[in-house]
């Protein structure tokens, strides 16, 4: 996910940075449980902690093996591998920063993924291009803070038809944004706050349309 939100504490890591300035991240569980992965020190850019992570895959264990996965905002890729590691079918990752996006392909080769797709675009310009090109079981999104993204990219996920019948959306935001609005047909499922972040798990139905 991308993690270039103004008002952001700065994140604190278990491993730090490493020799060449890179920050770490470390895959939960799974076929890479343990494995540590370096990101690039950009301003703002951190993966989602490790215990919001494992709050998210206790959510969505169930649904996540044979998942197609979208992470939008991928930054380091880390809710994206979590979810690989965990037995998901394929994940598709869009980040606008081409360093963000060239580290994670750098890592994908690391661990031999085969199944990933990375994306370097503006995450809005891509999800209007698309068409019901393919249908995702699992969404991942964590946009800038403040800028007004998430509702708007919650209703391009619904209009470009990009959601599989029975599809769970994950998303993170800023703490004092109480209510955010989504598809009528979208249900939240799960909400947690972490400091000055909220997170949010929405089920999908399928509508008559």
């Amino acid at each position: 996910m991308s993690r270039r939100a103004p008002g952001r504490r700065p994140a604190t890591n278990k491993t730090g940075p490493t020799k060449s300035g890179n920050q770490q991240l470390r895959i939960i569980a799974g076929e890479w449980r343990g494995r540590k992965l370096s990101f690039p020190a950009i301003e703002g850019l951190r993966p989602t902690p490790d215990r919001v992570r494992e709050t998210l895959f206790n959510w969505i264990t169930a649904h996540v093996p044979g998942a197609k996965c979208l992470d939008l905002f991928t930054g380091s890729g880390a809710l994206g591998l979590e979810a690989l590691s965990r037995g998901a079918a394929q994940a598709t990752m869009v980040d606008l920063s081409a360093i963000a996006t060239g580290q994670l392909q750098t890592n994908l080769q690391t661990l031999k993924a085969k199944n990933a797709t990375v994306i370097q675009a503006d995450v809005q310009h891509w999800l209007n291009r698309q068409n019901d090109s393919q249908q995702y079981d699992l969404v991942f999104m964590d946009p800038p803070f403040r800028k007004d993204l998430a509702a708007a990219c919650c209703e391009q996920l619904e209009a470009q038809g990009l959601l599989s019948n029975r599809a769970m959306i994950y998303v993170e935001t800023e703490s004092e944004l109480s209510v955010l609005q989504v598809p009528e047909n979208w249900h939240l499922h799960r909400e947690k706050n972490a400091g000055q972040v909220t997170y949010r798990l929405y089920t999908r139905e399928q509508t008559d349309a």
